[in-house]
């Protein structure tokens, strides 16, 4: 075997070409559901998170599960994201997100769609919405007890 057989190696803890295919199709079937009214997954309120990438500048739509931030707003006009998804490395929607935050807006059913100021929370903020995420879903705490990295976590406001 030459040097022109080998394939490029990926970074570790990214997924693979396979991986990624199934995801991308997920998503759009995702997306799909929200958009007809169908909002919920394995339990989980979930919206479309829409952002520019940070490298391609192309418009990306992602299904993230939610949690109502019931803290900054009485849970009307501010939602909790985590981004989570179990690799060693932050997802690409959440690089985007910070790259871009001026650009974002969420879909969310029966409301439509919504510009959006994201703000990531670190300490007792963090940690308050944590507590209220962890509760309503058990299993994103296993999840983080796994992992590595911490589980950033997103408030999503109206704008």
């Amino acid at each position: 075997m030459t040097g022109m057989d080998t394939k490029p190696q990926r970074k570790q803890g990214t997924p693979g070409a396979f991986s990624r295919w199934t995801q991308h199709r997920a998503n759009a079937r995702m997306n799909r559901k929200i958009r007809r009214g169908k909002a919920t997954f394995m339990g989980m309120d979930v919206l479309i998170l829409n952002t520019v990438g940070r490298l391609s500048g192309q418009p990306r739509e992602t299904p993230v599960a939610f949690f109502p931030d019931v803290a900054a707003s009485g849970g009307e006009d501010s939602w909790l994201i985590v981004a989570s998804g179990g690799g060693s490395l932050h997802p690409d929607w959440h690089a985007n997100l910070m790259a871009n935050p001026g650009q974002v807006t969420i879909e969310v059913a029966g409301r439509g769609t919504l510009p959006v100021t994201p703000h990531r929370l670190d300490g007792s903020e963090r940690e308050q919405a944590w507590q209220v995420i962890a509760a309503a879903q058990p299993r994103i705490a296993k999840y983080q007890a796994k992992s590595t990295r911490q589980y950033p976590v997103i408030r999503l406001s109206a704008r």
